[in-house]
């Protein structure tokens, strides 16, 4: 939570100048205190519905614990689901109209499994647009997660995404670029993210359009940026909501797709993810598989219980701090009235008002 500037200490001055939220006293004592209502728009298919919403409501709940939050999910009709996610839905989940009416401080959009070349074909293209128009007049602040920021790039600024040829997966390091902006605030200027993507937008068509470049790598590319204004839209290119055991999930139902034939190649290892003996572990297990498959014998379990102690979570922590400054920065602005967009006082077109 900020500070608040009760007297004309110089270190409060030297600090508002370095970026850190410092507010003006008078401005503090009328300030009422409300808790803050977030949307998730979940697009995640059914395997991944659940774990998708622990993931980002851990990642809200761990990153403040004074301000309140209300995290309203919801997804979009037009997704393909079975009876089970359907059921989950029906029985968890809000309605957009109704969450309109009722108004959100802040948006979350998580990515979404394709089938299509061109996102503009996918089921959800129309729908999601609907959702991104109308947060961007009535949101404090929309952070897109991976698949909606390249969807929210090709919808609102015409950039398409590129085939990187195969999968960006593993962890990766990443530096901050813009050390001045609101969202990096007492982050560590060099962190790891989490990346799983076979498409890329690049920093060139990032700059074509006056969005902002936060933090990228050299192996990965932009991982955080935002639109001109600075802060009305966020996006994440990476997967810092992940769990430790994030990546694992997904080996495991790359090698699951092998045996069944549904892919020609054994998966390889996520980059940068495992220590050596849990890559060992992985290794011999994959004999063992290949093994298997040959002599028409039983397939061998993945050994999970081996691994789990043999994860490191080098991301986490800088990920709470990403998104306590995006939380901040949107209790500062919202009104308080959560069927407004900004304070009375905020210009939406510079909310940040220069911070940026």
């Amino acid at each position: 939570m900020p500070l608040v500037a009760y007297s004309d200490l110089p270190t409060f001055a030297r600090l508002k100048s370095e970026g850190e939220t410092v507010l003006p006293s008078d401005f503090a004592q009328q300030q009422e205190i409300r808790a803050l209502h977030i949307g998730l728009l979940n697009m995640m298919p059914d395997a991944a519905l659940a774990a998708t919403e622990r993931q980002f409501f851990r990642l809200i709940g761990e990153s403040n614990q004074i301000a309140q939050f209300y995290i309203h999910p919801f997804t979009l009709p037009q997704l393909k689901r079975g009876p089970k996610g359907r059921d989950h839905v029906k029985q968890y989940y809000e309605d957009f109209e109704d969450l309109k009416k009722e108004g959100l401080d802040a948006l979350i959009i998580t990515g979404a499994n394709v089938t299509q070349p061109d996102l503009a074909l996918e089921p959800f293209w129309e729908p999601l647009a609907e959702v991104v128009d109308w947060a961007w007049d009535n949101v404090t602040s929309t952070l897109c997660s991976c698949l909606a920021t390249h969807a929210v790039l090709q919808a609102r600024y015409g950039e398409h995404r590129v085939h990187m040829g195969e999968k960006l997966w593993g962890v990766f390091p990443h530096r901050v670029v813009d050390r001045g902006h609101p969202l990096v605030t007492g982050v560590n200027t060099r962190f790891d993210v989490p990346h799983s993507r076979y498409n890329d937008v690049s920093r060139e068509q990032f700059e074509r359009h006056g969005l902002r470049v936060l933090v990228e790598s050299e192996q990965s590319g932009i991982h955080l940026g935002a639109s001109p204004d600075g802060f009305r839209m966020v996006f994440f290119q990476g997967h810092p909501e992940y769990d430790s055991i994030s990546l694992l999930k997904e080996y495991k139902r790359e090698v699951v797709r092998y045996i069944q034939g549904e892919r020609d190649t054994y998966p390889p290892l996520p980059a940068n993810y495992l220590l050596p003996q849990a890559a060992a572990i992985l290794d011999e297990h994959r004999e063992q598989v290949e093994a298997a498959l040959e002599h028409c014998t039983e397939i061998p379990a993945l050994p999970e219980a081996l691994l789990l102690d043999r994860l490191d979570n080098t991301w986490h922590d800088t990920a709470l701090a990403v998104m306590n400054n995006w939380l901040g920065a949107v209790y500062q602005l919202t009104n308080l009235d959560r069927r407004k967009q900004f304070r009375d006082s905020v210009d939406p077109s510079d909310p940040l008002a220069g911070r940026r």
